[in-house]
């Protein structure tokens, strides 16, 4: 994360620190029911002032990830809720999208085709394993990643209020959550085409006409996460304090259902058809934004 002194606004710090708390919320690695990391200890570790962090803190309480009591810190009380046959297979019996992503990292080649709203969940797990390559824990052979967005003009179901300025106001709102998040995927997978670290690196993001009501993940051609939205009534606060009620929708915590190419189950005919959607939607109505590789 950038520090106070970057090219970042307060508002866009304090998102992008609230949407690494989320992942590490979701992912377990703050649990339910424990406390997050004091603010000092947040405001050090990721270069920010004590306000970016109680900015940060605030919008998550505001979407019910945390209860925080002065005095006694932020307790976690929301983290990602997926439903999964293979469960069984994991130590602790939790399928989070961050284990997910990282065993398919560990294959000699990495396929993953991504239609979400705003690519925040997807952004930091990517930034991780780059990280683990660039230090060498991981070596993948080649990766490619397709991300399937809606454009910045669709219009919305979402983030709507009965005030045409605050709508315009939630709208720059999402579309700089988008473009926070496209930046950092672009950053990583750039940085691991020029550093020669992955022989063949391709990334490309595809525009569509389209506002999703559900997210879907295509892991290595063997598995799938899918999940619909849920619609939240709930107060968003806005760059400088300023809150507005609406409705929002719950992403990083949306509950999916984590589908696995068996034979003897539904998972393999889930899988196909949702793989031959998603290549009809890139290419019949995917708008081309940028290629990488």
């Amino acid at each position: 994360m950038s520090s106070e002194q970057g090219g970042e606004g307060g508002g866009g710090r304090s998102a992008r620190l609230a949407a690494v708390l989320r992942s590490r919320m979701a992912d377990g690695t703050y649990a339910l029911g424990t406390k997050l990391p004091v603010q000092r200890e947040l405001a050090d570790e990721f270069g920010v002032s004590r306000d970016t962090v109680q900015r940060a803190l605030g919008e998550l309480q505001n979407e019910g990830w945390i209860a925080s009591r002065q005095g006694s810190g932020s307790t976690v009380l929301k983290d990602q809720r997926i439903d999964s046959p293979a469960v069984g297979k994991w130590p602790d019996r939790k399928v989070t999208l961050g284990r997910l992503i990282g065993q398919a990292f560990q294959q000699s080649e990495v396929t993953l085709d991504v239609f979400t709203l705003t690519a925040e969940s997807l952004d930091s797990h990517i930034r991780y394993q780059g990280e683990l390559i660039q230090a060498g824990e991981i070596r993948p052979q080649s990766v490619a990643l397709r991300v399937l967005l809606p454009t910045e003009s669709v219009e919305l179901p979402y983030w709507r209020s009965d005030d045409p300025h605050e709508d315009g106001l939630l709208k720059d709102r999402f579309i700089g959550i988008m473009r926070r998040s496209t930046e950092t995927l672009r950053s990583v997978m750039s940085q691991l085409k020029t550093s020669n670290l992955v022989p063949s690196v391709h990334f490309e993001i595809r525009r569509i006409k389209l506002a999703p009501t559900f997210k879907l993940y295509l892991v290595n051609n063997e598995e799938a996460l899918h999940g619909f939205y849920e619609i939240v009534i709930r107060p968003i606060e806005l760059a400088g304090g300023r809150q507005i009620t609406t409705a929002d929708v719950e992403g990083v915590a949306a509950r999916l259902t984590h589908h696995v190419k068996d034979p003897q189950s539904q998972g393999a005919v889930f899988l196909d058809g949702m793989q031959k959607w998603f290549n009809s939607a890139w290419e019949g109505l995917g708008i081309p934004e940028k290629k990488s590789g």
